[in-house]
């Protein structure tokens, strides 16, 4: 279990209680269509029907209910290329504060158009993650505005652990669990809960092969930072962050990654059999899954659908 004082079953515990006013328990699906296909039973646990369409609700409450009064006055501020944005942007708007939104200028219009709609002051700047920093560092110095981070904080993760914990919860006895990693605030709020509500769970990260900073920190021991990432999974493009990384190399068996073709495939898959919208970044999970079929043979594997926010004009298919 993670030794640092940020984390306990306590605090996880705490959190979950928090935002539970503020957020849906979500519903976990199973399609016979895809175990078969499979050759496993998988358990969906679909958090793109949660507010805003994706977890990230969890993780921006849990971090906007823990401002002191004399931070709520400022607001609060972040980048994000869109789900946290969203996210963030509406529990403000619940808290009755302010949220500065700092987004590339490449986010999908859906997600921005979205935070505009929960009362989010939206900055475009260049995509890069500089870009990103150095526009947020401006509004923190004008408007003096608490930085959450989409996924380096700690009350966020907190939040995060939440869905992973619900599923814990609903299916005690998953054998494998399969988590996406971009930043890695879900993952790692996973890893926590694993460790907590369900310790005999294995936790398998999945990433595409076109932003695999998590592989290959994973493989080397140590941060590497993701360099001009290429994927469709927009959701998935960032480095992972220093809190999260050690939680990741110690708590996941390993980090599996597939290709764009693989993603898109998987994301229909889950359109046609399951009915339900899901975003690419959400179908990374069943992409590696049906890409590693030996690994998953016959077990009770739990996953994370993250979001179903995607423009309806640009689909993959």
């Amino acid at each position: 279990m993670p030794s640092t004082s940020l984390f306990s079953t306590e605090k996880i515990v705490e959190a979950h209680e928090r935002i539970k006013p503020f957020i849906h328990r979500t519903p976990v699906l199973s399609s016979t269509a895809i175990n078969a296909i499979a050759g496993c039973q998988l358990l969906f646990k679909c958090e793109n029907f949660q507010k805003i369409g994706a977890f990230k609700m969890r993780g921006a409450t849990n971090a906007v209910l823990q401002l002191t009064e004399a931070q709520k006055k400022n607001g609060v501020v972040t980048h994000s290329s869109g789900n946290h944005a969203q996210a963030l942007a509406k529990a403000a708007q619940s808290a009755g504060i302010k949220a500065y939104i700092v987004m590339p200028e490449t986010a999908p219009k859906v997600k921005v158009a979205a935070v505009k709609l929960y009362g989010g002051q939206v900055t475009f700047c260049k995509p890069t993650l500089q870009a990103r920093e150095t526009t947020a560092q401006k509004i923190i110095d004008e408007k003096g505005a608490t930085f959450i981070h989409p996924y380096d904080n700690a009350e966020v993760i907190l939040g995060q652990s939440s869905s992973a914990k619900e599923l814990f919860e609903d299916y005690p006895d998953i054998d494998v669990f399969v988590c996406p990693v971009g930043g890695g605030g879900l993952l790692s709020g996973s890893i926590l809960a694993r460790d907590y509500f369900s310790p005999n769970t294995i936790i398998f990260a999945a990433e595409p092969e076109g932003a695999n900073d998590a592989y290959q920190s994973f493989q080397a021991k140590k941060l590497i930072p993701q360099t001009n990432p290429n994927t469709i999974a927009d959701g998935l493009l960032t480095s992972l962050g220093e809190l999260n990384f050690p939680i990741i190399l110690n708590g996941v068996k390993n980090v599996l990654t597939c290709y764009d073709t693989e993603i898109v495939a998987a994301m229909r898959l889950i359109w046609e059999r399951m009915k339900i919208i899901i975003e690419p970044s959400c179908a990374v999970p069943l992409a590696v899954i049906l890409k590693n079929k030996e690994l998953f043979a016959n077990k009770k594997v739990g996953l994370i659908l993250t979001g179903g926010n995607v423009d309806l004009e640009k689909l993959p298919f």
